[in-house]
């Protein structure tokens, strides 16, 4: 998806009419604008200048985010006007603008307000030669409501010219209103003058009212990019590195990849690295959310932003500039921000149409009342009303500044969405699939059992074992090899290695660390293996029944013609992993645990864990398939009934799980660490913890209740306010409405959706 900045949009109406312009342009697949960050994501093979060039023929501007357009001059322009990089785009220009606009406009709208309502309603006195000089105060009034409408002449500009088009946007209701409001009043001015007909403060009013709902809404639309803000602010600015020996600090920007760099206590590390020399405790909460640091060593890898604790380090630069971890992580969550989520559709529809649909409202609003025999000021005075209380704004903000900020909420703790569809779907799934292997247990094997043989003491049963698997790669062979080095045991030397794939090892092996040099042959694998040299008794398989059942893994050894006894490894569950399963099923789950063990040790391993059904015994290619039946079948599992659709959510660590990451409705990579950028995942998760994931849905589902609050009360106001505006309650209720009251309850509709979806900043 190749992403554009895009000027110039005032609305929803603003955001479906450049959508439509860059749907027509040749090889354009997909297109998504987002109102809130101003920028567009386009999929396909479409020529970006004639991307561009379709935006600028809508009205509008639009240059490719990071800067060039391949020399287009288009981009260079519309690169003037918005700027190219990401930071340009999220740096607040609107606020001061609308400031420096409305206190212009509220310096010239005093006077205006004195002389309409002040004097004319209240009596407020005037200087002798106006107090009678109706005409005088008349083109006083006009003068300054037309000095008012000027400074905010945007409104007119764009809205009539989006009118021309056949684009109408919000801009156009604002500008007919506010000039239907003056054309009248110069119109009664230069025939009747009668000053109880002028409505030159209305005109000017509106314009004001809604600069303010503007310039509230730009502040509150800039807290909520705050999260991306904050990371972007982590980034360090300049580095120490070692040229020629000899330590010099230079800009971030002039690292590159290889370089060496140190970092001492308390500051922070500059790009992605390996540490060459020395320990420390990194601090990692900017990127993963957790806030204990992380002990580093001699070949760990380290991020830019995280900060050195304790210890000083030399490292190596492996990644840098927009490779390193989090501009990466930057990235994700400004590209999920150009997506749009399927809930955004329905209001997208609506605002396609709900410009036209106010203006015909406005009209049939003047003819009936012209009609039933209201005069023509009363009847303008309800067409206005209409035109200026419609907020199409409020629609298309519901759904992106929720989006936005649930997605920098995710990213400040470790829970990358990549687009706008996986924050949505992820918590309306149904089926959650785990992985076993890194995802509910810890992935790395450990020694939990040893059961000597007869005559045999722990210590040689286990010295032998690790010399045997020590030049294996088997992860069952680490943790044997593992547990033997944290004993501090001397492990013999082997020679004659043979292994055979899928039952066991052989190798010649010196007597014990004492003895000598004497050899003899010894074996070790599974009971099959060893049964084919020497007898295994009743009781020793009895006992491997026993620990089978327990979900571990029994691995038998022997010497010459001798059961040395046997040890069994298990891949231990994480500490978290029944507590978070629990809570999936309690939020509705129905928890799946997918593995490639076989079913004996599944099965054990899943009762522990507390999931809902095992599936063992699946290669990696075919857990594509089972994702496809649990979305087929997934129901009916769950539920008992005969078929249905359901969503399915896989997660696993993203690499032989790829493909089922792939097929599932919402793939979920946990364990990420610094590679972000897996593929084949929707969500990425920093840490390796299943209780993310459970975090992960219920930031979901809170972003879509935020969401479905903001179309709530987006419908509601137009709903309501409309034939409040155009006199439907005048005959049941007596209600009216100012033109001006209804400039201003449209001017703070935007600001409460956008405000109501910071509230999700506060989740935890």
């Amino acid at each position: 998806m190749r992403q554009y900045t895009v000027s110039g949009m005032g609305c929803a109406a603003c955001q479906a009419s450049v959508e439509k312009a860059v749907r027509e342009v040749e090889g354009v697949t997909e297109v998504a604008v987002s109102l809130l960050t101003n920028s567009m994501g386009v999929e396909g093979r479409a020529d970006p200048r004639k991307v561009i060039e379709a935006v600028e023929k809508a009205g509008y501007g639009a240059s490719i985010k990071g800067g060039s357009a391949e020399g287009s001059q288009q981009t260079a322009r519309a690169e003037g006007e918005t700027g190219g990089n990401l930071s340009a785009a999220l740096e607040d220009h609107e606020t001061p603008a609308l400031k420096k606009r409305l206190i212009t406009s509220v310096g010239f709208l005093i006077p205006l307000m004195y002389i309409s309502m002040g004097h004319t309603m209240w009596g407020f006195p005037m200087p002798e030669f106006l107090m009678e000089n109706h005409m005088a105060l008349g083109i006083i009034q006009m003068v300054l409501a037309a000095i008012i409408m000027a400074i905010n002449g945007k409104f007119f500009t764009g809205g009539f010219g989006s009118l021309l088009r056949g684009a109408p946007n919000m801009d156009t209701l604002v500008a007919m209103g506010s000039f239907a409001s003056f054309a009248w009043s110069v119109v009664v001015l230069f025939t009747t003058g009668n000053m109880h007909n002028f409505y030159f403060e209305a005109a000017a009013m509106i314009v004001t009212l809604i600069t303010v709902g503007k310039m509230l809404e730009a502040m509150s639309k800039g807290r909520t990019t705050s999260a991306l803000k904050s990371l972007m602010n982590l980034a360090p600015q300049t580095a120490t590195i070692i040229i020629d020996g000899k330590e010099k600090e230079v800009g971030i920007d002039e690292v590159k990849r290889g370089n060496l760099f140190v970092v001492r206590p308390g500051e922070s590390i500059p790009v992605d690295g390996i540490i060459l020399e020395g320990d420390s405790a990194v601090d990692e909460s900017a990127l993963s959310g957790e806030s204990i640091p992380v002990d580093k060593t001699v070949g760990d890898v380290i991020s830019a932003a995280t900060i050195n604790r304790s210890g000083f380090i030399q490292a190596r630069a492996t990644r840098v500039g927009e490779d390193t971890t989090l501009a990466q992580i930057i990235q994700m969550v400004s590209d999920a921000a150009a997506t749009k989520a399927p809930i955004a559709k329905a209001a997208d529809k609506v605002s396609g149409i709900f410009v036209p649909a106010v203006l015909f409202v406005a009209l049939l609003t003047m003819v009936v009342w012209l009609i039933i025999g209201a005069d023509f000021s009363y009847s303008l005075t309800r067409a206005v009303a209409v035109l200026v209380i419609s907020c199409p704004c409020a629609l298309g903000l519901a759904t992106p500044v929720s989006i936005m900020v649930g997605n920098g909420v995710g990213a400040k703790n470790g829970i990358l969405f990549k687009t706008a569809q996986a924050l949505e779907i992820a918590g309306k799934s149904e089926i959650m699939v785990l992985d076993k292997t890194g995802t509910i247990t810890k992935g790395e094997p450990e020694l939990t059992d040893i059961l000597p043989s007869e005559g045999i003491e722990e210590e040689e049963l286990l010295a032998l074992a690790a010399a045997l698997e020590k030049r294996s790669e088997h992860p069952l062979a680490k943790a044997i090899l593992t547990a033997a080095e944290a004993r501090g045991m001397i492990i013999p030397e082997v020679s004659d290695f043979s292994a055979v794939p899928g039952k066991g090892l052989t190798a010649k092996v010196a007597h014990d660390a004492v003895a000598g040099d004497e050899k003899f042959l010894m074996a070790g694998g599974n009971l099959e293996f060893i049964s084919e040299a020497v007898s295994v008794s009743h009781e020793m398989k009895k006992a491997a029944e026993n620990l089978a059942q327990d979900g571990k893994t029994c691995l038998y050894f022997a010497k010459a013609d001798r059961l040395l006894g046997l040890i069994a490894v298990a891949d231990t569950i994480k500490e978290d992993s029944p507590e978070a399963i629990k809570r999936l099923k309690d939020m509705g789950f129905y928890v799946v645990m997918l593995t490639g063990d076989n079913r004996q040790t599944a099965q054990a391993m899943g009762e522990q864990a507390g999931v809902d059904e095992v599936i063992a015994q699946v290669k990696p290619e075919g857990k594509e398939a089972v994702i496809r039946e649990l979305q087929r079948r997934g129901a009916a599992r769950a539920n008992g009934e005969d078929e249905a659709n359901t969503r399915v959510v896989m997660v696993g660590d993203g690499i032989n799980d790829a493909p089922a990451l792939t097929k599932a409705d919402t793939g979920i990579a946990i364990g990420a660490g610094t590679d972000v950028a897996i593929d084949a995942a929707d969500v990425v998760l920093m840490n390796s913890r299943l209780s993310d994931v459970v975090t992960a849905i219920r930031l979901s589902r809170a972003t879509v209740r935020n969401i479905h609050q903001n179309l709530f009360w987006a419908f509601i106001y137009n709903l309501i306010l409309i034939p409040l505006a155009a006199g439907a309650y005048i005959g049941i209720l007596g209600w009216t409405l100012n033109p001006m009251i209804a400039a201003a309850a449209m001017s703070i509709s935007s600001f409460c959706v956008v405000m109501n979806s910071l509230r999700l900043n506060r989740f935890r």
